[in-house]
């Protein structure tokens, strides 16, 4: 009797890969920004840097293995167009983007050909931590640029993001129905104050949308617990930035 084998997977092989990114793309935002060196090998190791070493705690936490080859696979294109550069055929900005782009489908022939290989997660405290409050740097990464340039976002994000529970929402459609009404009304007042007084109402809604988020997490309704976390720290953050703009 012939037995045929069943086809790798490819699921975990695309959320290996995805979870990849998402870290890679958090770490340069995160770390990128806290130096800028003018010479270029400087920068384009820094810049492997930044997203290797969030990379590598995330594989650590998932129990993946092969994470130096995967480090590899982000800083070896670097390596390689910094030869054209030392030549002069290639500027800085040609070998930065070039390594992002050739880091790509390196990273995919490590995840392909590795078939999303698994060890053991991590026992580290401090990996874990990290891991496990993965939303929070995920907000904190998205959010890093409201602290230099405080933004003061347009009264109708505040309805979307209720939206969002309203048409996500598992469980009590009433309730989120009526917070919507009640964000409804904060934009009615927003519009008909004066303008400092709008900045300082939109702050309050954010915030207060933020304890909105840590009640769905405290309770895990509604929605997936990363998601009210990730909004609850991201809401918190805009709050912030727009008192601190308009003090």
């Amino acid at each position: 009797m012939t037995t045929t084998s069943s086809p790798p997977a490819i699921w975990p092989l695309v959320r290996h890969g995805a979870e990849m990114l998402g870290v890679m793309l958090a770490g340069m935002v995160l770390l990128g920004p806290l130096w800028r060196p003018d010479q270029v090998e400087l920068a384009v190791l820094w810049m492997a840097v930044s997203m290797s070493v969030p990379m590598a705690l995330w594989m650590s936490y998932r129990g993946h293995g092969r994470i130096a080859e995967m480090c590899a696979a982000m800083a070896v294109p670097y390596l390689v167009l910094l030869v054209p550069y030392w030549f002069g055929a290639l500027d800085g900005d040609a070998v930065e983007m070039g390594g992002h782009l050739l880091m790509l489908p390196a990273m995919a022939a490590v995840v392909v050909f590795r078939r999303h290989e698994h060890g053991t997660p991590s026992a580290n405290p401090v990996i874990r931590a990290l891991g496990d409050r993965w939303p929070v740097v995920i907000a904190l990464a998205v959010s890093l640029d409201f602290w230099h340039t405080p933004v003061v976002p347009p009264v109708w994000t505040l309805l979307l993001c209720q939206a969002a529970y309203l048409v996500w929402g598992r469980r009590t459609p009433g309730l989120q129905l009526a917070v919507l009404g009640g964000y409804v009304a904060l934009a009615a007042l927003v519009l008909a104050s004066s303008p400092d007084m709008g900045v300082v109402l939109i702050a309050l809604g954010w915030g207060a949308h933020a304890v909105w988020d840590l009640w769905h997490f405290i309770r895990d309704a509604v929605v997936p617990r990363w998601w009210s976390e990730l909004c609850g720290v991201f809401d918190l953050v805009v709050a912030v930035t727009v008192l601190l703009r308009w003090s």
